[in-house]
């Protein structure tokens, strides 16, 4: 018998992982209800897999470090030991060198490090040492830069594992249906090519039916692959529970974390990009947003804050939420910063949403001092950069003294999307539907305008608006006609002028590769069904880049 050892390796690293996330998970749940017996055995369970596993694949080291951590949970099992803090402080750090240990095995490297030996001493010596629970603050805090620092080395030294090949778990019934639908899609085209070649014979009636089954097949086909490609957010979200603990840990806060609509699903791909953005947001809401116990109770609030991540799906996107009851934004505060850092001319006269928006700004932060987890004035602009390349959008709700809302707004899928194709000079460029309001054509006075950006007024307000034949120096010629096409940019709203509107069309986006990467205003390219190329315009970017360059902030933003 022929055996994939490559891929059996793999499968176990993926599996490992979703176990010690599982682990993790449990762990942070069973501190805060120790006598939770179905939580301690799901526990108990996690590691006595891994151990097993790591023993049958010929990781010794692997295994006995997983036995000593099997041991150590045996003795909360049997309540020969009690669950504290700092236990689960010492727990949740086997949880990150199994996860530093299990990828280095799989390299080839079992060498148990000295830290990992440490851990192993102080794991055989649990419940007889007080020093243990003194040290629980500091053991939190160096744990999280270890986990972080370890997942940076992690992902360095399995990339080549993760390049062979990326794997998703597929419903059994699915493959089925795909499978089925590939046979009747074989069966169509069959079908249609033999009227084809006796096309003498045949009314164009029935090749028109024939192909019009074709393309019902091959739409169906093409749904439920995308529907595979689904993936519920409940597993993403969950890795958070532990982000939030160890931070509350360290900052000396109380903070819980509520997950709600886990079970709302994704493209893979969003998830992934997904991550740190969300990570970002965490830590800025347990650092900045939610305030030390006493604080809260002074103001007549519970002592343990919330943090909550909640998933739902809206007008074909997914809405994504990351609320916290904390103090919410200080708008003086950031009109005082804005002025300092000259973000805007008149930041007091701005709308909340307006405001709100210089959050995202590179540089921006409104931290008294800066910590270990935030106050560098990094790390928003990523959420927004990241959120955009994702083609959605990012806005705030903050209610000062009782919380802050982030809401993100992203397509289903990144594979396919549904666009509105515009011509300009015989070029032809893809807008993503979900921006697009309305259009209208130039008044013609506009027309006659040389400049690359102008404003028009649209049922009593002003529209800004940039011509995309100047953006992208397509040509000194104009044409008889120009139309706008109005879409969302942010809380408002704003025009790109074309020569041409074609209309809706779907899109099945093709990256542009290394050497057309972050062109500004480019999200991507796709196939035209003359077989022309045609580009996919990143909005949000392409007016940010407008204003860069003409110098417009007040007019589009």
């Amino acid at each position: 018998m022929n055996i994939d050892h490559e891929a059996i390796l793999h499968t176990f690293l993926d599996e490992t992982e979703e176990h010690l996330g599982k682990m993790e998970e449990a762990l942070v749940a069973l501190e805060t209800q120790p006598e939770d017996e179905e939580t301690l055995q799901t526990i108990f369970r996690v590691a006595h897999t891994l151990k097993g596993n790591a023993s049958s694949l010929g990781f010794p080291r692997v295994a006995g470090f997983a036995h000593a951590v099997e041991d150590t949970l045996h003795r909360l099992r049997s309540r020969t030991l009690p669950v504290t803090g700092g236990l689960i402080t010492l727990l949740l750090q086997a949880v990150d060198a199994l996860r530093q240990m299990v990828p280095d095995a799989v390299a080839g490297n079992e060498e148990m490090q000295p830290a990992h030996e440490e851990l192993l001493k102080v794991l055989g010596a649990a419940g007889t040492t007080a020093a243990m629970e003194e040290r629980k603050a500091a053991e939190a805090l160096a744990a999280t830069e270890r986990r972080q620092r370890s997942w940076g080395r992690r992902k360095e030294d399995i990339q080549t594992w993760r390049e062979r090949g990326r794997t998703l778990r597929v419903d059994i019934e699915k493959l089925d249906r795909i499978l089925n639908l590939t046979g009747e899609i074989a069966i169509a085209r069959g079908r249609l090519r033999q009227m084809l070649e006796d096309r003498a014979g045949r009314a164009a009636g029935d090749v028109l039916e024939a192909h019009l089954e074709s393309d019902r097949l091959y739409l169906e086909l093409q749904e439920l692959v995308m529907k595979a490609r689904m993936v519920p957010v409940g597993p993403t979200f969950r890795q958070y529970v532990r982000t939030v603990r160890d931070m509350a840990t360290a900052t000396g806060k109380l903070v819980r974390l509520h997950i709600e609509g886990g079970d709302v699903e994704v493209d893979t791909r969003v998830i992934e990009q997904l991550r740190d953005p969300l990570t970002h947001m965490i830590r800025n809401a347990v650092d900045h947003g939610i305030e030390a116990p006493q604080v809260r109770q002074a103001r007549g609030k519970d002592p343990s804050g919330r943090v909550a991540l909640r998933a739902y799906h809206e007008a074909g996107s997914i809405v994504i939420q990351i609320a916290d009851d904390g103090a919410g934004l200080d708008r003086e505060r950031i009109v005082e910063r804005a002025k300092s850092q000259g973000l805007a001319a008149e930041p007091e006269k701005l709308t909340d949403d307006e405001l709100y928006q210089l959050v995202f700004e590179p540089g921006f932060s409104t931290a008294e001092t800066v910590t270990d987890f935030s106050g560098r004035g990094v790390g928003m602009d990523v959420v927004r950069r990241n959120i955009d390349s994702l083609r959605g959008s990012v806005a705030i709700d903050s209610r000062q003294g009782e919380g802050l809302t982030i809401t993100i707004r992203l397509p289903l899928t990144l594979a396919i999307i549904e666009g509105f194709g515009v011509g300009v000079e015989g070029e032809t460029y893809v807008i993503p539907l979900e921006a697009v309001l309305e259009c209208l054509e130039l008044p013609a006075k506009e027309q006659h305008q040389d400049d690359g950006h102008g404003v028009i007024y649209l049922r009593g307000r002003a529209l800004p608006y940039l011509r995309l034949r100047k953006l992208f120096s397509l040509g000194d010629g104009a044409p008889a006609r120009e139309n706008i096409v109005v879409v969302q940019h942010g809380s408002g709203q704003a025009g790109i002028a074309v020569d041409v509107l074609y209309g809706a069309c779907q899109a099945v986006i093709k990256p542009l590769g290394e050497l057309f990467e972050g062109l500004p205003g480019i999200a991507g390219s796709t196939i035209l069904g003359n077989g022309r190329v045609a580009l996919i315009l990143d909005v949000p970017n392409l007016l940010r880049e407008s204003i860069a360059r003409n110098g417009q902030a007040a007019g589009v933003a």
